[in-house]
């Protein structure tokens, strides 16, 4: 799968709210060095930045076309093209930041130790992680690549969105870990002009998948249909506004 720099921040005010919100629960302590590791575009990485403005920050990230464009937003940061399995800097930071990356990365009961493992003590991992995977959106794009037109080209295709957990599971494999928890869940709504902004939304990130396998007009065709689902179970408002409810689930594991 290949990553949009350029789709991912057409909704940028909207994806990095959740990492304001997510920063704004770290204990405050001094940090020497943060690192937003699944950086993407920089986005997340210039609010890590501009929390931890003495600190050395760096990002890291898998897509060469996300770092290209996370450089060139911000070139006094360092940022190096990484796979958060195979990274073996060890530290010790004071902030790890995984803003929406680890719903792509496997064995969560491995990863996270690790994490903690690079953390100086006081330091905190902050983690926000799409808890969506049963809101409709999601539901409608697996129904689709199911049926009998698509489920040749596009078997298994819903795996990519790789493990996702309870609260109550990653309270579990943490608390011993660390002195301290802090897990919630929030629910954004966010308002889209229409149905085919609902579209590009998830052409950014869910839909990568599903539309990986295809040729250009099987997208345009797989799309469409897509989007005539979504108008029965994303109902306009009033205004023609079109509301998209996204959980997400956020925790704090602090040394």
């Amino acid at each position: 799968m290949t990553w949009s720099a350029t789709q991912y921040v057409a909704f940028e005010a909207e994806r990095t709210r959740p990492v304001r919100d997510l920063l704004a629960a770290v204990p405050d302590a001094e940090v020497r060095r943060a690192v937003d590791i699944g950086c993407g575009p920089g986005n997340s990485t210039e609010v890590l930045a501009a929390r931890y403005p003495a600190a050395v920050v760096s990002g890291l990230d898998s897509s060469p076309e996300m770092i290209e464009a996370a450089r060139t937003r911000l070139p006094q940061v360092r940022f190096a093209l990484v796979d958060i399995t195979r990274w073996d800097d060890p530290g010790p930071f004071g902030v790890i930041l995984a803003n929406a990356v680890l719903q792509w990365v496997p064995d969560h009961a491995a990863l996270l130790p690790t994490l903690l493992g690079k953390l100086a003590l006081g330091g905190s991992l902050a983690v926000q992680v799409p808890d969506n995977l049963e809101e409709p959106a999601h539901r409608e794009m697996r129904a689709l690549a199911h049926t009998a037109a698509w489920s040749g080209k596009l078997a298994g295709a819903e795996r990519a969105h790789g493990e996702r957990h309870t609260a109550e599971w990653y309270y579990a494999l943490l608390r011993g870990r660390c002195g301290r928890v802090d897990i919630w869940r929030t629910t954004y709504y966010h308002q889209l002009a229409n149905h085919a902004a609902l579209v590009e939304w998830f052409k950014g990130t869910g839909l990568r998948p599903f539309l990986g396998p295809l040729n250009d007009a099987e997208r345009t065709e797989f799309l469409a249909q897509y989007q005539a689902a979504l108008v029965h179970a994303y109902p306009a408002q009033a205004d023609g506004v079109v509301l998209l409810p996204f959980p997400r689930l956020f925790f704090v594991a602090t040394r």
